[in-house]
């Protein structure tokens, strides 16, 4: 059975790409979900899948977060990655999507968790606000600031991979380099800037819509915004990123790995001059 793959909020699930991507299993906050339904949500899943992948936002509440590491405790299970993003909330649920697509190749379960960070870097996540004084996640000038008070005004700002932000009309923001589609938010209708300028400048092969996270508006400090992320949508595509890279085993807890962390025990790759040759012993 394919890895698990788990979010903290029912409207970070993005539907399914192709009818063969499974949909992510959600662990909602301790308000709505009691402990012990959250531990039987995730014993079943272990069950099921062996391994489970949780991705959860910076900006999750404390005792959510807690609550992810209650449960993995509890359980005593070192087959629960816990995968804590900086991506904004959209950008998280197109990642989340992106590990499900993932899951039902013949990835072993410590690639795919380690491959969230490889792709979180081809998602470029932004919003279009109408203000940026309440935005600390994205540095912000004190001019900006300043315009962000005058009537009419709307920013553009990516958070991700690369911070920029601009005042719509006076400048770009640079985007991926590579064929993507756009996914787009927004609580009223979507931002035209966002689905005709910059969807014709990055020159996406598609825009499509999705209902705005939760999260989103305490991301960025407003509730009126349009929030877009572009990204690689061909599991091909996606299959091949991840495949071309070198694969490791973690010196720690033995999972299989890519990149220069584990996504399961979070032990760094030894530096090149600490690894040892095979059969080699340190003295």
């Amino acid at each position: 059975m394919p890895t698990a793959i788990a979010v903290t909020s029912p409207d970070l699930v993005l539907p399914a790409a192709d009818p063969h991507t499974p949909p992510a299993a959600v662990f909602s906050s301790p308000d709505v979900q009691p402990l012990d339904d959250a531990l039987a949500h995730a014993h079943r899943l272990l069950d099921l899948h062996g391994h489970l992948v949780v991705l959860y936002p910076e900006s999750l509440p404390a005792a959510h977060e807690q609550r992810l590491h209650t449960v993995r405790s509890i359980l005593e299970s070192d087959r629960i990655a816990l995968l804590r993003s900086p991506l904004p909330p959209l950008g998280l649920a197109v990642l989340a999507r992106q590990l499900c697509q993932l899951s039902v190749c013949d990835f072993s379960p410590g690639v795919l968790a380690s491959a969230a960070r490889l792709l979180a870097h081809y998602v470029h996540a932004g919003a279009v606000l109408n203000s940026v004084t309440r935005l600390d996640r994205v540095p912000v000038g004190l001019k900006t600031h300043a315009k962000s008070w005058l009537p009419g005004s709307q920013f553009a700002v990516l958070a991700h991979p690369v911070p920029q932000l601009v005042r719509i009309g006076t400048g770009d923001l640079e985007g991926p380099d590579y064929a993507c589609h756009l996914l787009v938010a927004s609580a009223a209708a979507p931002s035209e800037w966002v689905t005709a300028t910059l969807a014709a400048g990055w020159q996406v092969g598609a825009v499509l819509e999705a209902p705005l996270p939760g999260y989103s508006p305490g991301w960025w400090g407003t509730a009126k915004l349009t929030e877009f992320a572009a990204h690689l949508s061909d599991l091909s595509v996606l299959y091949q990123l991840v495949a071309s890279v070198r694969r490791e085993s973690c010196r720690w807890c033995g999972m299989e790995l890519i990149g220069d962390r584990c996504g399961f025990c979070t032990s760094p790759v030894a530096a090149p001059e600490l690894q040892l040759p095979a059969g080699g012993t340190y003295s």
